[in-house]
């Protein structure tokens, strides 16, 4: 089933993203409205998840009821930034395990290494949701999901606050199952790699290592 490009255009994402953007903004704001901005987008995310009918007591009678249904959720942070959007998403699905994968450029051959991985036991069995905060050239994203895949896993979407053009069609290219969902599709890329306007650079915002 071919994924589709999903860009959020609430007010709240929208007003909150521009706080993000703000060169102003500090570590301590700048993570809470990463926070907030990861609750908002999962809320559409999972707007199409399969629901069944149960029965309830209610304290004045028995009701039907419509619980999530099929299979259980996973996230998938992509360190460093990814590790920003994990408690926002988890505040409105707690029950979701949360995986990590790490990468790195080898700096001969230009090319994604996988230097940790460890997903969720049962992955294979479970939506996951790929956090990358910026979805640039699409490189790490693109590399981290064909990691997951080699450990069989199908059903996947990413998660970013901001894409470039270019992240979006190499994303298109190299995965086009999967769905991605986005706050904002930015200009470009400038020539260090960097989205134009964008936010500068999540990690180091996020952290406060610059």
């Amino acid at each position: 089933m071919e994924g589709k490009v999903h860009i959020f255009e609430h007010p709240l994402i929208q007003h909150k993203l521009g706080m993000m953007r703000d060169k102003t903004t500090g570590t301590k704001e700048f993570r809470e409205l990463l926070d907030e901005i990861s609750m908002l987008m999962v809320y559409e995310v999972t707007r199409d998840l399969p629901t069944e009918e149960a029965d309830v007591e209610t304290p004045l009678g028995p009701t039907k009821i419509q619980v999530l249904a099929g299979m259980p959720i996973g996230i998938i942070p992509i360190l460093r930034a990814g590790l920003g959007m994990v408690n926002g998403i988890q505040s409105l699905i707690p029950n979701s395990k949360v995986g990590h994968i790490g990468l790195y450029r080898d700096p001969e051959t230009l090319q994604p290494v996988e230097y940790y991985c460890k997903l969720p036991a049962d992955a294979q069995n479970r939506y996951l949701f790929v956090l990358d905060p910026m979805l640039a050239t699409g490189g790490s994203a693109s590399a981290a999901i064909d990691f997951i895949k080699q450990r069989g896993c199908t059903n996947i979407s990413l998660v970013s606050v901001i894409a470039a053009p270019e992240g979006i069609e190499r994303m298109r290219k190299d995965h086009p199952d999967v769905n991605i969902y986005v706050a904002a599709q930015d200009e470009k890329l400038n020539e260090h790699g960097y989205i134009i306007p964008g936010l500068g650079d999540a990690g180091d915002r996020l952290f406060g290592t610059k």
